[in-house]
């Protein structure tokens, strides 16, 4: 009976050696690649900052209600700086974004108005001039866009603006004598078209999930404006008036934050 027991031991050792032989090495599994994160654009957002702009005008003198007095354009034109506040809702559809969006500035974009057929007392050569300011403005449009990197946006956008600009004294061309007259403050409309980039602040090394810079500029086409020339004192119109057609071009840097950023990122597949 010893001799059997010992007779089976030896077997069942001499099996699982051979078993073991046939399973051969444990075979090498490469670790899965991570996945990375599909960013979601959709959401509203919020932004402010600044820039600076400058604006040229075509302008010459009319009768009042009548016809064109002085028909060769004279070029006129200013620059300042700006800030901006805004807010606006975007949609993502694979790599495209679209958006709607409205906006206001506040500033002060400075240059000269005139009249080159009137002759100030005291003038050596007939004209008055003075200084108009483009104080603020405000922007309803849409945007399209297309993500160049998933967290970096190139975009173009349109729409339509309204701007507000003060009133003028006018003074003597040459001399910088008050003429007695002075224009009203006015607000002016139109259509602008622009574009920009706006990235992820992430792309700085910077860990600041739905913290955005944008950079766009902008080209606003304002409508003509007559400004009447009026008496000091009793703002009575002349019977004159000074035509203004502004160009107004602007560039900027905002800081925007996306409130659906970062909350349900969808992964990316590869």
């Amino acid at each position: 009976m010893k001799k059997l027991v010992i007779a089976l031991t030896a077997l069942a050792a001499f099996t699982g050696s051979a078993a073991a032989a046939d399973l051969g090495a444990r075979p090498y599994t490469k670790a899965p690649m991570p996945v990375a994160p599909a960013y979601n654009w959709t959401g509203f957002y919020i932004f402010g900052g600044g820039g600076g702009g400058i604006w040229s005008a075509n302008g010459g003198v009319d009768v009042t209600g009548g016809p064109c007095l002085v028909c060769t354009n004279t070029r006129t034109g200013g620059d300042g700086w700006f800030g901006t506040v805004g807010a606006g809702y975007d949609w993502q559809n694979a790599g495209w974004v679209f958006g709607i969006f409205g906006d206001g500035t506040f500033g002060s974009l400075k240059g000269n108005i005139g009249d080159s057929t009137f002759t100030a007392p005291g003038s050596l050569v007939p004209g008055i001039v003075g200084t108009t300011k483009m104080e603020t403005a405000w922007a309803a449009g849409a945007r399209v866009g297309y993500l160049v990197a998933p967290n970096v946006l190139s975009y173009v956008n349109g729409g339509y603006t309204g701007t507000y600009w003060t009133g003028s004294t006018l003074l003597g061309s040459n001399t910088g004598t008050p003429s007695g007259l002075h224009t009203d403050s006015f607000n002016t409309q139109g259509w602008f078209v622009g574009g920009g980039v706006e990235n992820n602040l992430n792309i700085f090394g910077i860990n600041a999930p739905g913290w955005f810079m944008k950079t766009e500029y902008r080209a606003a086409y304002l409508d003509r404006k007559n400004l009447q020339e009026r008496v000091d004192g009793t703002n009575l119109p002349t019977g004159f008036d000074i035509t203004f057609k502004p160009f107004v071009q602007t560039i900027s840097t905002s800081l925007v934050y996306r409130f659906n950023w970062g909350g349900a990122p969808v992964a990316g597949r590869y």
